[in-house]
This record gives structure tokens, sequence and C-alpha cells, in this order.
């Protein structure tokens, strides 16, 4: 079972990285019988029992966040000047609540817990990350899904003024991804705020993120302002940008190369220059969570 909070705590009133990790070892008797147990989901903590969480300087300091340049350091570097407080989200659509939700609002309601996740990017490199966030679902509910909705889409903050990478046209921002409603409001997808229980700095989306952790990093949109539901699939920045080469699912799959390398493997992060390449996972060890939702669909044609 991953611990939960009740009300408004923040992330910074849980603990720190040292103190997370000896916190799991005592309760489990070991690292890995405590990251078993914590990992969320029974399918996600047997994913998960072998692997060591990354280090908070390597999710920090290796990041895809192209407001703030495409290099993997340039997030780290250009992300402070951004503004994370005050923060609102506004949700609309097909939703009987719309409107703008304050950030303090939205967690005051929700129940906080840690969930530790592989991360997967369509670059091939992967991480575990130990996320503190609550279920996108339970946020869902606060605004009232109307029956007609099967689509949910999100946006990211841009501001061109704290956000150097958008002078560039790299993508077309601001940065939208979606999601059918049923993967929505599935157990494992999560909004984060905080990782090992920190409140989520710039460079990782803060201060609250989509993680979905059974389908390509990029598709766990940062920094959310807007989250709109809709009956017709949304459009998203990379299948924008490259449709070809990024589907509006993007689920991990071993067995579907990009169309300019192979997924069969991936390089975990931390693990040294010459460390041994591991074989990815389908659905990134999730799959007895969520094949279920695609059931009937050619994975091979609908990435």
């Amino acid at each position: 079972m991953a611990l939960r909070w009740k009300g408004g705590l923040k992330d910074r009133d849980v603990t720190d990285e040292t103190l997370w990790l000896n916190r799991r070892q005592m309760l489990g008797g070991s690292a890995g019988l405590a990251l078993a147990g914590l990992a969320g989901l029974a399918g996600g903590a047997r994913a998960e029992a072998a692997l060591e969480p990354n280090s908070w300087e390597e999710i920090t300091s290796y990041n895809n966040y192209y407001e703030f340049g495409t290099g993997k350091d340039d997030p780290a570097r250009n992300a402070g000047g951004l503004t994370t407080m005050p923060w609102s989200v506004k949700i609309d659509g097909l939703v009987d609540r719309p409107g703008d939700y304050a950030f303090e609002d939205i967690l005051a309601q929700m129940e906080l817990e840690e969930r530790i996740y592989r991360f997967r990017c369509v670059e091939a490199w992967s991480m575990v990350v130990p996320w503190t966030g609550f279920e996108l679902a339970d946020l869902l509910d606060l605004a009232g899904v109307q029956p007609s909705a099967k689509y949910v889409a999100f946006e990211t903050v841009l501001r061109p003024e704290e956000m150097p990478g958008t002078a560039y046209r790299v993508l077309d921002w601001p940065y939208v991804e979606g999601l059918r409603l049923d993967e929505a409001v599935h157990p494992l997808t999560l909004m984060a705020t905080g990782i090992y229980g920190r409140d989520l700095p710039n460079q990782n989306g803060a201060p609250l993120r989509l993680v979905v952790p059974w389908k390509y990093g990029f598709k766990s949109i940062k920094s959310v302002v807007r989250i709109t539901l809709t009956d017709s699939q949304p459009p998203t920045s990379w299948n924008k940008a490259n449709a070809r080469e990024y589907g509006f699912y993007s689920n991990v799959n071993p067995e579907v190369s990009h169309p300019r390398w192979s997924q069969a493997s991936e390089r975990r992060i931390g693990g040294g220059l010459f460390a041994k390449r591991e074989p990815t996972l389908m659905f990134n060890g999730y799959g007895e969570e969520v094949a279920g939702l695609y059931a009937g669909m050619d994975l091979s044609k609908s990435f």
C-alpha cells in the first residue's frame, strides 16, 4: 500500500530523500521489500520490487522540457524563473462544474500518496521515480464529468518571458496532450505534485504534472494549466509535429520500433556510460493493469 495523507499537506511537509529511503527500509526490512510494498498497485509493485529509485540529482538534472531548452540539462538551468505560485487549473468542456481551480483548493480536497513508477522516455532511456500525487480521476470528479465526454485534453502553461525555449519553434506552443477518458480515470494515472516527498522542481513540471506510467514520457505533460473534457480526440503536440513518429496512444511497446531507433531496450539513467541496456517491458511493466484498455486494438498501428 502507498502512504496517504488527507487534507492540504504540501510535499515539503513529508520528508527528504535520505529519510524517505531509510523509512522504507525500516518498514519493509529491506529496500526491495519496502519498494515492493509502496509501489502503488499489485502489478506495479512486482515491476518495481527489484529496482531502486533514481537519485534526486538524476531525476532533476536529466529532463525533457523544451520550453526551457532542448538539452537534458537546460531545464535545470533555465526553469528557476518559472512562477508556480499562485497557480490554478482551468477545467472546462463537458463538465458540470467548469471553472478555475486554485492549486491550494485542489490539494485540500485530494488524498496524496507516494507512488514509485517506472518512467520510460520515447528516446529509449528510463528511470524510476518516487512521485507524490493524487489520482487524476479524483480531480475530474471535482468538476463532474458529463456522460458525453470521451477524451481529456491537457495544456501546459505558456509564458515566453519565463520560458526561453519557446523563442524557438521546436513545437507549436503551448504544449498540449490528451488521453482517452478510460485511460485518464485509470487508478495508475497520477497528477504528481512532488518527488521524494519534496515539491516538484520546476524542471520536472511544477507545480502539477500528469504521470501515465505505461506510456512514453512525453505523454506525461508538465505544469498543467488547463484540462478540457471533450467528445473528440484532442490534438497532441508531438503528433502534430510528426504524426508518423508520435501517435496519440504512445504506449510503451518494445515490439514497435520508433522509425529512427529500436524500442526493444532502454538505457537506465544513472547506470554509467557502459551500463548494460535493459529489455523494455510491454506497457512499461504495467500490462496486468492496463492491457485490457486496448483489447481488440492492433497495437502495432495504434501507437
